[in-house]
């Protein structure tokens, strides 16, 4: 604080004094990392961590709520991790991470469709494509009950990967959310309701091909009959269903906002719907090209169809799918001489580097899986609760487990990779219903994935939504925890009427 003639007052707070604060927290950060390097040799004598896994991801919580910044916290996490295992070696360690990320196979796809998708997006929004569906849905829809129920069931159609669903639905409805003032926040959990949960649901989605593999590889069935074990287990998804039904909810106004998203919606109908520091979050839409509403209109759902009948063509694969659909888009843009070849090239790389940041943070998400693997977190945590397992409790502790689990990596595909050769072993030995059991698993996977503030599908639906992950997240997880409450009860009824 200042008076009037310019002096500092004395005896001013941390909050003033920014210099003196980031010492504190420097000293602070560095006072933790030292424990954790004095834990490392805590480590039992078979090698196993024990309670300390659960830590790092404990500590990534703790500072991305404090800091609002999730890939910081990330990468904190991740060297206390490193710390734990190896105190000596950290440098090395964290370059051989660093290095088997990056050569990950899992990672260079989602690098590569993350990226195409940024492309096609931007060249959508800068040919006035999104803009042109969007003035078709304002004069149509006439209410925001009508805006929030429209991205809704925009969520439910674009069913086929969530990636599409985040990045596709949040661009073509902001301009109208922003009309009847709703904030991106909500913008953003409409969306990512519609994500996860219902790919899953879905057996002609990305997450269906890759489970139905995944069931056969680790023995729940026979080669061959992944998908159909698959399919006897979307009624027993009972996470996706609960969030489809609290998305609605939501969007009738039947569940009032509460929390933090009541005071998102309060900013909004007081005329910010973009929330404060998101001023570099999206895509540039400052030189949009200006069509008819037909014309717009067909260029933009012409692109999407395509998109989706290449991913489908190509095995429900995103990536050639998107291939297919940017290169379409940019045939039709320059053949209507809309763009020259030029500013279609210049839409496609500004659009990935738009995708950088959700970039960074999934792929040091996927660090600390790598971090969480070697100190055996996810099977201390099946380990600890298997005493505690009866038939009638699996498919409800099953859940409850993997979805933290889930929640703490920010992986929802990869720590099943881990977690199903023990998990599959255990419900056939108890005689349980493996589609119930695997409904539990995916129920997980989706609310892992709908929760985690580093997940990919919260980064990239913030990030076409245009608001940071965090504003995103911890607006979402109240509504989130809601429909995992319902999945978790819906579990423990039908575990003893399966039983």
């Amino acid at each position: 604080m200042r008076t009037d003639s310019g002096a500092t007052t004395v005896g001013r707070g941390l909050k003033d004094d920014p210099g003196r604060g980031t010492s504190l927290s420097i000293l602070g950060y560095g006072a933790i990392l030292a424990c954790f390097a004095y834990m490392s040799t805590w480590q039992g004598e078979d090698g196993a961590y024990g309670v300390l896994s659960l830590l790092p991801s404990l500590l990534i919580v703790i500072i991305a709520i404090k800091t609002k910044r999730p890939l910081e916290s990330i990468f904190a996490g991740i060297i206390a991790g490193s710390l734990l295992i190896d105190p000596t070696n950290l440098f090395s360690s964290l370059g051989e991470l660093s290095m088997n990320v990056v050569q990950n196979e899992t990672i260079a796809w989602i690098v590569l469709v993350c990226g195409m998708m940024g492309g096609l997006i931007n060249m959508l929004e800068r040919g006035g494509s999104v803009l042109s569906f969007g003035q078709m849905l304002a004069n149509r829809i006439k209410t925001k009950r009508g805006t929030m129920l429209t991205t809704s069931f925009l969520g439910l159609a674009v069913f086929i990967d969530d990636y599409l669903n985040s990045l596709a639905v949040s661009a073509s409805m902001k301009n109208l959310t922003d009309r009847f003032k709703i904030s991106r926040e909500k913008l953003a959990f409409l969306v990512d309701s519609t994500a996860a949960p219902v790919c899953i649901l879905v057996p002609i989605s990305t997450w269906a091909v890759y489970f139905g593999a995944l069931l056969e590889e680790n023995g729940a069935v026979p080669d061959g009959q992944g998908m159909s074990l698959y399919i006897e287990s979307i009624p027993y998804m009972a996470y996706g269903w609960a969030a489809i039904v609290v998305v609605f909810l939501v969007a009738f106004g039947l569940l009032k906002d509460f929390g933090p998203m009541k005071k998102a919606e309060e900013r909004a109908r007081n005329g910010q719907p973009v929330p404060d520091g998101v001023e570099d979050v999206g895509f540039d839409t400052s030189n949009v090209r200006r069509t008819s509403i037909p014309v717009g209109l067909m260029n933009f759902l012409l692109p999407m169809a395509v998109l989706i009948i290449a991913s489908i063509y190509y095995e429900i694969d995103l990536l050639l799918g998107a291939l297919v659909a940017s290169i379409f888009t940019m045939v039709l843009y320059f053949a209507q001489r809309l763009m020259t070849f030029g500013e279609l090239t210049d839409s496609m790389l500004d659009g990935f580097k738009v995708m950088l940041h959700p970039i960074a943070v999934v792929c040091a998400g996927f660090m600390v899986k790598a971090i969480n693997d070697e100190l055996g977190m996810t099977t201390y945590i099946i380990d600890t609760i298997s005493p505690y397992l009866s038939p009638e409790l699996l498919p409800a502790l099953v859940f409850a487990t993997m979805a933290a689990v889930v929640f703490s990596t920010g992986s929802s595909w990869g720590v099943f990779v881990v977690s199903l050769p023990i998990v599959i072993p255990m419900a056939q030995a108890m005689d349980m219903s493996m589609p119930l059991t695997v409904g539990a698993l995916l129920s997980a996977s989706a609310f892992g994935s709908h929760a985690c503030f580093f997940s990919d599908s919260t980064v990239l639906t913030s990030t076409g939504s245009g608001c940071t992950p965090m504003q995103h997240a911890l607006t979402q997880i109240p509504y989130a925890m809601i429909g995992a409450t319902l999945a978790f009860v819906s579990f423990i009824v039908m575990g003893y009427a399966i039983a």
